[in-house]
């Protein structure tokens, strides 16, 4: 994610039926320059083989998968290896070490994995590498209990967590070894529905750059350590530790205090004003799998399960199309036409037409960060302008063809209400390039109104293969022409235009990243008309009502240092028009951003990296 900064400041549904609860649930160092090509490890043994297709190695490490498996156990493929109480634990750990060892530093490698525990107690030390999901497969947090950790490390990068992307941790009851856990981690890294029971650190001795916690209690204290930004959603702890330059809180218990801005640079919202938890697998007390889809909650604080059992419905496993890498676009488009949901498994999915789901209330998520290209220049999924659709836990990959835009949330001109039962998207993410040259001008457009963001990484690659200004060129991040938007977590980076262009009225950010382009080669190759460069965050002029809380944008133009951004945040005159708390960063002095918000604030530069705006107006 981020070059070398300065010293850290701080370290140590409603919808169209009533939705119902499943009531047998129980209760309850500097940093190098990123650009460098990292090595991926080739798949090896049984890390790179899935249980269906190695039965001898599943049989031998005694999991649960296809291969001998019950008439009731589903097929998820080989990419899924799934857990009981009576796995042994030597055999999970060697599973789970074996898929590491391939994972570990393979940023843009083409292994998709996910470990599934069924409910009961474990004794696992479970190291999450990339493009891999550990998720328990209860209906709450507690009843998964692992003993031991789940963790991420940033050993592979000497300790700086800044590239530690691509991987979650859900559903998991933690007692970690020694008393504390780790997850170190950066972007498009998140931890939801977990349970701490003791302290919890999100770094690993170097920088490290993310992130997103979410639905989540830590019994003891978190440590943020030298995280640079952080969004904290709907979680308990005991308490907090550190801060840096951006750390946001909504309907967070035991929050720090965000009023003393930028001195800590903590921002508090008591409560997230309406959002929808990501839907996820689980088996219940008969052992069948379903899908849980959370209610939506308003002004909610804390974890939505901390009480017992969440609200939601749950959706059977046979109403979905179990899909596996090799399906082709025309077959899925067929299951979701005969009003089936879509549950993707691990694997890469090359699509030579969009996806398209036209039904109310449809489901598509993802296992094993999935990943979704183009076989062409099109997009690779549109969503009509209908109820209650949630799309949840997958990558989307452009291709090398341009692609206008590759995620169309309700198509040009949708004007639909669908306040009482939003579409969401949780944990839905991008990239441009990085795994070899790729094209898109715009990476997600949302044109329905209401809809629930909830965590975005749209990311043109700064580093890996095929990039550079006229390699992996990509205007922008995310468009909103639709009204009453929210976006919990956003995290835009390095598109050469706007990052996030709004238009739609009464839109709101809780928590917004952004590094701008690297690679500008000089100011005449990076102008807005008589502007120099392009705003992170622009609101459009025409909007009478906005508000936006946590926002943080940084430069690091490393091609040309001389080049200059007139401003972070773009956004008009009008009373309604409100953010609070940004903040801009030249990272390590190299290039300037002259103005924090309009012409209001900074500059960054060499000089004073770091520039804050308490409230504007």
């Amino acid at each position: 994610m981020s070059p070398t900064p300065q010293s850290p400041n701080g370290v140590g549904e409603s919808g169209s039926k009533p939705l119902t609860t499943d009531a047998s649930a129980p209760p309850s160092r500097p940093v190098v320059r990123r650009r460098t090509v990292l090595a991926t490890l080739a798949a090896a043994g049984l890390g790179g083989v899935g249980l269906a297709a190695a039965p001898k190695a599943a049989s031998a490490f005694g999991l649960t998968g296809r291969s001998g498996a019950s008439a009731a156990e589903p097929d998820f493929g080989p990419n899924v290896s799934v857990f009981g109480p009576d796995t042994s634990a030597k055999d999970i750990q060697a599973k789970v070490d074996s898929v590491f060892k391939d994972q570990e530093k393979a940023q843009f490698g083409k292994a998709r994995h996910a470990f599934l525990f069924k409910p009961g107690s474990y004794e696992a030390d479970v190291n999450v590498g990339f493009f891999t999901q550990v998720a328990g497969l209860g209906l709450t947090p507690d009843d998964v209990k692992v003993s031991g950790a789940v963790h991420a490390e940033a050993d592979w990068f000497d300790g700086n967590a800044t590239q530690n992307f691509w991987r979650s941790a859900e559903g998991i009851a933690v007692t970690p070894k020694g008393g504390k856990d780790r997850w170190a981690v950066s972007q498009a890294a998140p931890y939801r529905r977990m349970h701490v029971k003791g302290d919890l650190e999100l770094d690993d001795g170097g920088w490290s750059s993310g992130g997103l916690m979410a639905d989540t209690v830590v019994d003891g204290q978190v440590r943020s350590g030298t995280q640079q930004q952080w969004l904290s959603r709907n979680t308990e702890w005991d308490s907090w530790e550190g801060s840096n330059w951006n750390m946001v809180f909504v309907g967070a218990k035991n929050a720090p205090g965000g009023d003393g801005f930028p001195k800590p640079p903590n921002t508090t919202v008591e409560s997230a004003p309406k959002v929808r938890e990501k839907p996820f697998l689980y088996v219940d007390k008969d052992g069948a799998y379903q899908v849980f889809v959370p209610a939506v909650r308003e002004d909610a604080t804390g974890a939505s399960w901390s009480g017992g059992a969440p609200k939601g419905e749950s959706l059977p496993l046979d109403g979905f199309r179990i899909a596996k890498a090799g399906d082709t676009a025309s077959e899925l488009n067929s299951a979701l036409k005969d009003g089936k949901h879509l549950l993707l498994t691990p694997g890469i999915y090359e699509l030579d037409e969009p996806l398209a789901v036209t039904k109310k209330n449809t489901v598509v998520l993802g296992l094993g960060l999935a990943t979704l290209t183009p076989k062409g220049g099109h997009a690779v999924l549109k969503v009509a302008d209908v109820d209650g659709v949630k799309l949840a836990g997958f990558l989307v990959e452009a291709g090398k063809e341009n692609s206008p835009t590759l995620i169309e949330v309700g198509p040009k001109g949708a004007d639909a209400d669908h306040s009482a039962n939003p579409t969401s998207l949780h944990d839905v993410f991008v990239r441009i390039g990085g795994a070899g040259a790729a094209k898109s001008e715009t990476s997600l457009v949302i044109n329905s109104s209401h809809v629930i963001a909830d965590h975005l990484w749209l990311w043109r690659a700064d580093h890996g293969d095929g990039v550079g200004w006229d390699t992996n060129p990509a205007d922008t991040g995310l468009i909103v022409n639709g009204s009453d938007v929210t976006a919990y977590g956003l995290f835009a980076e390095h598109y050469k235009k706007y990052q996030v262009v709004w238009n739609g009225e009464r839109g709101r950010t809780y928590f917004f990243q952004n590094e701008m382009p690297y690679d500008p080669p000089d100011q005449d190759a990076w102008m807005n008309g008589d502007t120099r460069g392009y705003a992170a965050y622009k609101v459009d002029k025409s909007v009478k009502e906005h508000q936006a809380f946590g926002l943080g944008s940084y430069c690091f133009f490393d091609v040309n240092n001389s080049v200059v951004a007139d401003r972070s945040f773009e956004v008009p005159q009008a009373e309604g028009v409100k953010l609070q708390h940004m903040t801009s960063v030249s990272l390590g002095g190299k290039g300037t951003i002259a103005h924090v918000v309009n012409n209001t604030g900074g500059p960054a530069n060499g000089d004073s990296q770091v520039a804050t705006v308490t409230s504007y107006p």
